[in-house]
Formats: C-alpha cells, sequence, structure tokens
C-alpha cells in the first residue's frame, strides 16, 4: 500500500498524516471536544441566516450570493463527529463557497447530540431541516440533495433512507464523505486496529454508536444504521468517498456494492493512501482539493434542472 518514496503507507500529499493522532475523540475528552465545537454556534452565519426549528436545533442557511427569486436548488448538509460532536458552524466557509459555486441554497443542521440526545433525535433534527428546506418558497423542492461527511454522511444515508420511504420528498441525490454506515464494524474491542488508522479509531467508533443508539444498541432500530437496512431501492444517484486508510473504506464499499445490485446509480471514489477527515486536516493538500472539486461536480450533476 506504499505510496511514496519513504513507503509510507500515506498518500504523499497528506504531509500531516504521520503526526497526527490515531483518534480524535476518545471518552475522556468527549465532552471539551463537544464543548469548543459548540463556541458561536448562536451566531447566524456570514451572509446567511441561522433558523431554530421546533425542536430547537438550529440550521445555518447560506443563501447563494447574487441569486434571486424563486426555484433555487438546495442541499442539506450534515456536518461530522462521530455521531457525538461537531457542530454545523465548522462548515461555514466550505458550505458559503459550496452556495456560490453551485448557485444553491445550503443549509447545515445542528442536530442535537447523544448521550442526552440518543437516537432518533439528531435523525429527526435532520428530517426536520430537509423538510424546512424543501418547502421553503425559494427553494425548487425536486433539486434538493443532502451532503455529509463521517456520521454526517451516515445521518444523510439514513434520512435519505426515511424519505424514500415516506414518499413525501424526492431527493436529487446524496454525496457523501466516508460516511459512518454500518455500527458493526471494529465492534471487536479484541482485535488491534491497522496501525494507519488517524483521527477516528474502532474505540470512537464503538463509543460513537454506543451513545447514539442508547438502550437499542443490542437491536438497532431499522432506519438508524444505514448498512442494516434491508433493501436500498428506490435510493436517488449517490456519490461516494473514502480513503484506503479510513476505518469505513470496507462499510462504504459494500454500500455502494448494495446500491449498484439494487439499480441505483452509484459512484465510489477510492481515495489512495487518505485517511480520515483527510480533507479537513490537510484541506490545502492537492488531493484534499481534487477531492472536495469532485464532491460539488457530483452536487453539480444531481441539482442540474
Amino acid at each position: 500500500m506504499a505510496t511514496g518514496t519513504d513507503a509510507s503507507p500515506f498518500h504523499p500529499d497528506l504531509r500531516l498524516a504521520r503526526f497526527l493522532p490515531r483518534t480524535a475523540v476518545t471518552a475522556g475528552n468527549r465532552r471539551l471536544v463537544r464543548a469548543m465545537g459548540s463556541v458561536g454556534a448562536g451566531r447566524a452565519p456570514r451572509k446567511g441566516e441561522l433558523v431554530t426549528l421546533p425542536s430547537g436545533a438550529r440550521l445555518r442557511v447560506h443563501w447563494p450570493s447574487g441569486a434571486a427569486g424563486p426555484h433555487l436548488p438546495a442541499v442539506l448538509h450534515i456536518h461530522g463527529g462521530g455521531l457525538i460532536i461537531g457542530s454545523a458552524r465548522s462548515g461555514d466557509r466550505a458550505n458559503r463557497r459550496l452556495a456560490d459555486t453551485l448557485g444553491a441554497v445550503v443549509a447545515s443542521v445542528d442536530y442535537r447530540l447523544p448521550p442526552e440526545h440518543p437516537y432518533p433525535a439528531p435523525l429527526d433534527d435532520c428530517e426536520a431541516a430537509l423538510a424546512w428546506l424543501a418547502e421553503h418558497h425559494r427553494v425548487d423542492s425536486t433539486r434538493v440533495a443532502v451532503t455529509g461527511e463521517s456520521a454526517g454522511g451516515g445521518l444523510a444515508a439514513a434520512l435519505t433512507a426515511r424519505t424514500v420511504d415516506a414518499g413525501r420528498i424526492t431527493l436529487a441525490g446524496q454525496a457523501l464523505m466516508y460516511p459512518m454506515l454500518d455500527d458493526r464494524t471494529a465492534a471487536d474491542p479484541t482485535q488491534p486496529d491497522p496501525p494507519y488508522l488517524r483521527l477516528w479509531n474502532g474505540a470512537s467508533n464503538r463509543l460513537g454508536w454506543g451513545l447514539y443508539l442508547g438502550a437499542q444498541a443490542s437491536t438497532p432500530p431499522a432506519d438508524a444504521v444505514p448498512a442494516r437496512r434491508d433493501h436500498l431501492s428506490g435510493f436517488p444517484p449517490t456519490w461516494i468517498a473514502v480513503g484506503t486508510l479510513d476505518l469505513f473504506r470496507d462499510e462504504d464499499h459494500a454500500f455502494a456494492e448494495r446500491l449498484a445490485a439494487a439499480g441505483v446509480a452509484c459512484e465510489i471514489v477510492t481515495v489512495p493512501g487518505a485517511y480520515h477527515g483527510f480533507d479537513v486536516a490537510e484541506p490545502h493538500a492537492s488531493v484534499s482539493i481534487d477531492t472536495t472539486r469532485r464532491l460539488t461536480e457530483a452536487l453539480r450533476g444531481m441539482l442540474k434542472s
């Protein structure tokens, strides 16, 4: 799996990889990391607005610069954080850029977090955010896509499943960055992690899923874990990207294969030598820029009229 002249497993563009921790979240630092991420969450984004949903969860809305009138395409963004940390505010810059690049409304939901708000609260907030967006008088409800990274990608897939089942909204597509889809990944604590993991490992995965599923962890509900869904027919066009050194590599590929088998148009981009969250940790690396560009173009294709 060597990608560089020094036989490092990491992509040569990702120069910080060898210095990063194997995980960013532990049972010991979860509360601190979560508190740090919530700073500024109550302030509206620059050139945008802050909407409060009925549950109290907030929606950070980025209107495209210079776009006027109704019938705008829209993207619902769901942030990552292993289901237990993170905030929509961290994506403000990227979502502002995405809104202007696509000429679309981009809204990011600050869903409630466990353990105070386990499943289904986070997914309910995502569903409420999607409804707000699709029903807005300036939005073309036939051109709404969902996107998210890591846990946000998993919640996006779970939301897509709910939307397919409900039949009230027909999504234009879903674009998922290294989505967290399967609670069975690294479920055995006796199995060692591969040495190349960065920013998210098996212990953190067990912590995240455990707090999210709560009392239902032993028998997860049908719509809580996307990889456990028994059928994927009816899903919209899907784009997935995941690195070869990501804990979620195998579950993401398995999900893509199941989508294709169900007749869903699905593209999966495998990024050689990329670790979990590489584009966030090293956004200026050429491989990160290229992957972000491909994500943007995938959304553009989904939203075209």
